[in-house]
């Protein structure tokens, strides 16, 4: 039996809705072995973070180098990396260590709960971390940071979209998320994807923010275990979305803040 291996170097979220628990449920889902490398432990929950500890960045590294060089890893993502320190280190045995895999990359900052997730002098590192993605996944917040632009329609998008591919040389996943939708008074969330000098539109229900915590790792996680699978990059992308969105609407409500996924939605239990 062939089991795909995917690597996931991110934070661990106590309350499971997201970094580390929620990629590993998702690899799950998915089909595939899931293994970790985690880079900070989170005390957190539906309602926000409320602290950070860093893990060494001598064993982060250790961590990626363990599983590159044993186990045949497909494709990877990173998540939080949180610190200049850890983010050199995961991109240093990176290089040093795999071999083609694709890399998925989601440049997290804050939590969705509006907490800071990386350190305000780590965001020129994140920014140049990104030269060794295959593919890139910022939320509009995020994109604004790496540009240092507003982007507040869909031609800014678009633009943006290929702007970012352009000076990473990575492909792009822009999300456009609840906020461009809002201000657009929109009833679908727009994401744009440009790879190989194509720019593809990709529109999605609107859900209530209630349970939506977790998404980006998710999301990441999925396109990653696709690609593992063998998945083009386009059709990665577009079964990621239908889990996304199978994973929001079967939500169980969970929690007084923002509620997590259920990532095992499309599971069949006894």
């Amino acid at each position: 039996m062939s089991l795909p291996v995917v690597l996931t170097i991110a934070g661990s979220d106590s309350g499971g809705g997201a970094g580390i628990q929620a990629d590993l449920k998702t690899f799950q889902a998915l089909g595939c072995f899931g293994t970790t490398a985690i880079t900070a432990i989170t005390c957190q929950n539906t309602t926000g973070v409320s602290a950070v500890q860093a893990i060494d960045p001598d064993i982060v590294a250790g961590q990626i180098r363990d599983v590159l060089t044993d186990l045949p890893v497909q494709a990877a993502k990173t998540g939080m990396l949180f610190s200049r320190d850890i983010m050199d280190a995961v991109r240093n045995t990176w290089k040093k260590y795999a071999e083609k895999q694709a890399l998925i990359v989601d440049p997290v900052m804050v939590a969705s709960s509006g907490d800071r997730l990386l350190e305000p002098d780590a965001e020129d590192a994140l920014i140049e971390f990104l030269n060794e993605a295959t593919l890139i996944t910022p939320n509009l917040p995020e994109a604004e940071v790496i540009l240092n632009k507003n982007i507040d329609n869909l031609d800014a998008m678009k633009k943006a979209a290929k702007e970012l591919n352009e000076q990473t040389g990575a492909a792009v996943l822009l999300k456009g998320g609840h906020r461009l939708s809002e201000s657009q008074k929109a009833e679908k969330v727009t994401d744009v994807l440009f790879y190989e000098d194509k720019l593809e539109l990709m529109e999605f229900p609107l859900y209530p923010e209630k349970n939506t915590h977790g998404t980006g790792c998710t999301l990441s996680a999925a396109i990653a275990a696709g690609m593992a699978k063998g998945l083009t990059l386009l059709d990665a992308v577009r079964e990621a979305r239908k889990f996304i969105d199978g994973a929001i609407k079967n939500a169980a409500g969970i929690g007084a803040g923002t509620g997590p996924l259920n990532h095992l939605w499309n599971q069949k239990f006894q």
